[in-house]
């Protein structure tokens, strides 16, 4: 073998973070240790691995090659060193979720205190963005979608169903009246959501999607929003369930409802290849039966 297994570790940081500097910030070495390891693989194995830009890096043909087959085989090395080490002992090491703000606060949250009690070799990191996140670029184990998949390199364990709510706070119903059929919602004030588009097709028989009145990018700032008394949002069943057993939301146009618009499905999704299997699985099979969808 010509090259060495952190040279490598170093050049496959270097194309997940598209750059010298970046990858030298994620793994805390200096830039100079990257730029070192780099030119030592291209030099051992005779090849152009990489394109040098002023602003990226990119991959030569024979680099694009190469660097999937050193993904798969630190993979299978990696696993089959934690299999020997763990062998009879609890799942151990860091594992990095991201989901959508609004899955963290309302479902994730109760849930890392017993996690943690029945995993405490397990080192969490939580991160939160509102848009689908590149697991590779982020560096990010297991990720929870809400919708539809269309990625067929990950691998997705279904976690459930969480139904879409019309929904409004007593208050403003009370100051505005409850629309009965869909074409009333154009009298009111509507808050959707900036950037994805799919966010603002209401489920709802007849209406394409919403001309909202007011945005946000953030789930749980639309909720918010809507708890205030700002206007009436479509909003999923995980983030408002408790507010309409509590009175504090109300669930309008329920006889008007889609049943199915594929908004409704929340996966977890992770490489198929991944090394921190045993991770994910405990990860997955713990709050899978907890989650209040």
């Amino acid at each position: 073998m010509l090259t060495r297994s952190d040279d490598l570790e170093i050049l496959l940081t270097v194309v997940d973070s598209g750059g010298f500097s970046a990858a030298a910030e994620a793994l805390d070495i200096q830039v100079a240790r990257v730029s070192r390891a780099v030119s030592k693989v291209e030099k051992q194995l005779g090849v152009s691995i990489l394109n040098r830009t002023t602003r990226r890096v990119e991959l030569t043909d024979e680099g694009r090659q190469f660097i999937e087959a050193v993904r798969v085989g630190l993979q299978h090395i990696q696993q089959a060193e934690e299999d020997i080490m763990q062998r009879g002992e609890l799942p151990k090491g860091r594992l990095r979720v991201d989901a959508a703000s609004p899955f963290v606060f309302h479902q994730l949250v109760p849930l890392i205190q017993p996690f943690k009690a029945a995993y405490p070799e397990i080192e969490l990191e939580l991160t939160s963005n509102e848009g689908f996140v590149d697991l590779l670029e982020k560096r990010t184990d297991v990720a929870i979608r809400i919708g539809k998949l269309d990625d067929s390199t990950l691998h997705a364990r279904p976690l459930g169903r969480s139904p879409l709510y019309i929904v409004a706070a007593p208050e403003y119903l009370a100051k505005r009246g409850i629309p009965k059929q869909v074409n009333e919602l154009h009298q009111h004030d509507l808050i959707g959501f900036a950037g994805a588009k799919i966010l603002n097709r209401w489920p709802l028989k007849g209406l394409e999607s919403i001309t909202p009145s007011m945005i946000s990018s953030n789930g749980e700032t639309v909720r918010q929003l809507v708890l205030a008394g700002n206007g009436i949002s479509c909003l999923s069943g995980f983030m408002v369930n408790k507010d309409l057993e509590e009175g504090r939301l109300v669930s309008l146009l329920e006889t008007e409802k889609l049943v199915n618009t594929g908004r409704e499905q929340v996966n977890a999704v992770f490489y198929k290849s991944s090394s921190v299997a045993r991770r994910i699985s405990a990860f997955i099979d713990f709050i899978q039966p907890q989650l209040s969808l």
